[in-house]
């Protein structure tokens, strides 16, 4: 039989575990497949509506869908897993070197298809509809978030203007605004005092809203387990536990805490030639966001630990702040990956134990 470079031994091109491989390039309204019937050899490249999609995948036997992971693919994933198909998310870097030639909608489902074969190759752990709608709510304060310090930042600019000026923090703008305002009266006029009232009420309005969220996240911190579980962890709260359970997916899908850790971007990035390896600054892979939230909580950590432990202590004597935050949010982020691959709960100087050869 024909093989494939980079196909592991017994396995035939076209089928993994026995079953057919296909490739699929999901989009908003056409789909691109590529697979390979294995009957008769045939290649198979063709479009799908979106309509017919469910339909046409309901008529096959069960086979090994491969979707780049990109918008859309959680929720392909489960509605193919549904119907008893086995699904592969796969990261788009990992398929970038199997695109030939110009890159479309037919070489892009054929480079899917020859990516998922390959031995070695990581893939994306698909999530949970509770685990992508706690994402949306991140997201979604997120930019509540960022709106909220720009109409902040504005009110305090346009202010200046009129020379009104307030202490720092937004606790010093809000006492002093409404006092501000009436002292500035005599000095600009109605509707722009009344304009600077309706934005300063648009912030408020954020924040109520921002609030909402929050207690969101609250109630789905106490519905899941493993969220509770990364809470107990100093450092992780409730932003960190919900959203790090959320974007880890399967917490199986990585092999130990330090791959969880380089997926993250929290380990060095190496360069080597002629056998010696240099180790540069963190490589920054993967989600940012996550990423902020862990190296936030492990600032937490050494400003307001009671008993920051001795590793910690050693680690603060020999290595610049940064780098001793960045190996703090590195700690926790195994952590978690423990406490939740092996169903534990999280306890203070636990320590692992490798178990002992027969």
């Amino acid at each position: 039989m024909n093989r494939t470079a980079g196909v592991s031994a017994g396995q035939v091109i076209g089928t993994i575990d026995g079953q057919q491989a296909v490739g699929l390039d999901i989009a908003k309204s056409v789909f691109q497949l590529h697979t390979v019937d294995m009957t008769t050899g045939e290649i198979i490249n063709i479009q799908l509506k979106r309509a017919k999609v469910l339909e046409y995948f309901s008529n096959k036997r069960p086979c090994q869908i491969g979707i780049e992971a990109c918008g859309g693919a959680h929720h392909w994933a489960r509605k193919f897993a549904a119907i008893g198909h086995s699904v592969r998310l796969i990261h788009a870097n990992a398929v970038r070197p199997f695109v030939a030639g110009n890159k479309t909608d037919a070489t892009d489902a054929r480079a899917i298809w020859l990516a998922i074969q390959q031995p070695g190759t990581k893939f994306v752990g698909m999530k949970t509809l509770q685990q992508q709608a706690t994402l949306v709510l991140h997201r979604q304060r997120e930019l509540l978030q960022k709106i909220k310090v720009m109409q902040t930042n504005a009110l305090r600019g346009l202010l200046y203007e009129f020379g009104a000026t307030f202490a720092r923090g937004k606790n010093a703008l809000f006492s002093e605004i409404e006092a501000t305002l009436e002292t500035l009266v005599t000095d600009i006029p109605q509707y722009i005092a009344d304009s600077l009232r309706e934005q300063v009420d648009r912030i408020k309005k954020l924040a109520v809203d921002i609030k909402a969220i929050e207690q969101r996240l609250a109630q789905r911190l106490r519905a899941d387990a493993d969220m509770r579980r990364a809470n107990a962890i100093p450092g992780v709260g409730l932003l960190t536990a919900t959203a790090v359970i959320a974007t880890m997916g399967e917490a199986r899908a990585f092999k130990s805490g330090r791959e969880f850790c380089a997926w993250l971007g929290l380990v060095p990035r190496q360069s080597g030639t002629g056998g010696k390896v240099r180790l540069l600054g963190i490589s920054k892979r993967g989600d940012t966001y996550l990423r902020t939230l862990l190296i936030h909580g492990a600032r937490a950590v050494l400003s307001h630990a009671k008993e920051p432990g001795p590793w910690l202590q050693q680690i603060k004597a020999r290595r610049p702040a940064n780098v001793v935050v960045v190996a703090q949010a590195a700690k926790m982020a195994r952590t978690i990956w423990a406490v939740v691959a092996k169903q534990q709960e999280y306890k203070v100087g636990y320590r692992s134990v490798k178990p002992q050869a027969a």
